[in-house]
């Protein structure tokens, strides 16, 4: 069963003067734990060859070490769904912030290897919950005309993210033998700046309305888009909570909604599997093993991230024009050549530049497509009565597949070579390509809860 949206509605047509000042402002700061979620996940990346020297691990321990932050990612996931919605948005992603500061330290001064493991997982906790409430937060304060672009920002945190970790881990490398240690304490800077932040945004008024405080959640929406706005918008958020009861998780399973999550869980599954965290969590090794030096191949990460960085900008100018179920469709079938070729460059041994070039392209699709399009997906296709658990839920499996992707990688580049582990990122690219054109619904230049109304239809 495929679901199409039409390209045009009233709702949608019924527009404010917003006050985009306001609207990037707010989205900025929420976007910083996307820079944190980037930040965290990539900066063991530099740390590797360091603390598996240190520690003593073998193959299989590495990949533990690297994935295990992605099981309390999946965690986080699981908490924050319930949590947004108990305490609100602002005040989670503000335990968030703190959780970041304190084990981006813990983790570089971890005495023994389990400790190591339990700082590490801890912050996935932090990074699983601002995956899940940062996203939905900037959709949930975004007119239906920005939202696209506006949740586009998150992954430009995202890649910001990288960016600097990679920079981070390049500028630390030759700081003595504590190298890495300083590399995972470098976390807490931002995250700090993330949690000061958060003391200058507004609640969610989808949230406040919720809770019944109605007056609080017009006052936002008149700062996002003035009188006339506030009473469209708040209306339409009401209606969409009128016969709302209770949410439980086996409402996620209700005959009319079923499908729009099992949908949404592929989508973060699909996006995690591709490859992408194979090169940016073990960027260094790749390039190490192509014969480039060290410093080289860490100065190669940082122009990695930096391609990242730039493409990002690619989807957060044609998301809102192109729309989300193209962009998914370009983005997978580029990844599969792109894979395919890299599983060849390995196999019949081209130059170094060759490999640089493809790991490169393949970043550059990847952020602009299917990185920054995925959060925007997961953030609007829910409907607002289950949108909590439902992104838990979709975050979870997001998680999960992350955990399998990057701590099977070692394993993989060992036992099979990495001409056929990127072999086997083509053929999941193919068949995400082939579930988007069948199964994956438009959803451009639609509020909220007109998409909820198109997508929930029996």
């Amino acid at each position: 069963m495929a679901i199409v949206l039409h390209e045009t509605s009233d709702y949608s047509q019924t527009q404010g003067t917003y006050q985009k000042s306001y609207i990037y402002l707010i989205s900025t700061i929420a976007a910083l734990g996307g820079l944190l979620f980037g930040y965290d996940l990539v900066i063991i990346s530099g740390t590797v060859p360091f603390f598996t020297r240190h520690f003593a691990l073998n193959e299989f321990q590495t990949g533990w070490a690297v994935g295990c932050i992605n099981l309390g990612c999946a965690l986080g996931a699981l908490l924050a769904g319930k949590l947004s919605d108990t305490l609100g948005r602002k005040k989670l992603l503000m335990f968030c912030a703190l959780l970041f500061a304190l084990t981006g330290f813990g983790t570089g001064w971890a005495g023994s290897f389990p400790l190591f493991i339990l700082f590490r997982m801890v912050s996935g906790v932090a990074v699983g919950a601002a995956a899940l409430v940062c996203p939905m937060y900037i959709a949930e304060m975004s007119p239906a005309p920005l939202r696209g672009r506006m949740v586009a920002f998150y992954q430009l945190a995202i890649t910001t993210g990288i960016l600097l970790a990679y920079l981070a881990n390049y500028l630390l490398l030759n700081t003595g033998e504590n190298n890495w240690r300083w590399m995972f304490s470098s976390q807490s800077a931002p995250a700090l700046l993330f949690l000061f932040g958060l003391f200058g945004v507004a609640e969610s008024p989808r949230w406040l309305i919720r809770k019944r405080r109605d007056a609080d959640a017009r006052r936002v929406l008149e700062r996002v888009g003035g009188t006339a706005y506030a009473q469209t918008e708040g209306e339409a958020i009401r209606q969409s909570f009128s016969q709302e009861v209770e949410e439980r998780v086996s409402d996620l399973f209700r005959r009319d909604v079923w499908y729009i999550v099992l949908v949404g869980i592929l989508i973060a599954v699909f996006s995690q599997a591709d490859g992408q965290n194979s090169l940016f969590s073990y960027a260094p090794e790749i390039f190490k093993q192509a014969g480039m030096a060290e410093d080289s191949a860490f100065l190669q990460s940082v122009i990695l991230g930096l391609i990242n960085f730039v493409f990002t900008f690619v989807a957060i100018g044609t998301i809102d024009k192109v729309g989300r179920k193209k962009l998914l469709q370009y983005g997978s079938a580029l990844l599969c050549l792109d894979a395919v070729a890299l599983a060849a460059a390995f196999y019949f041994g081209w130059p170094g530049v060759w490999i640089l070039t493809f790991v490169l392209g393949f970043i550059a699709i990847y952020a602009a497509t299917l990185g920054p399009v995925t959060w925007v997906a997961l953030s609007e296709i829910f409907p607002n009565r289950i949108r909590g658990n439902a992104m838990a839920l979709a975050t979870l499996a997001l998680w999960m597949a992350n955990f399998f992707t990057t701590a099977s990688f070692p394993i993989l580049k060992a036992r099979v070579g990495l001409p056929a582990t990127f072999t086997i990122h083509a053929a999941i690219c193919l068949l995400y390509w082939f579930f988007v054109r069948t199964r994956v619904p438009e959803t451009k230049g639609k509020s909220l809860e007109e998409i909820e109304i198109l997508l929930t239809r029996k």
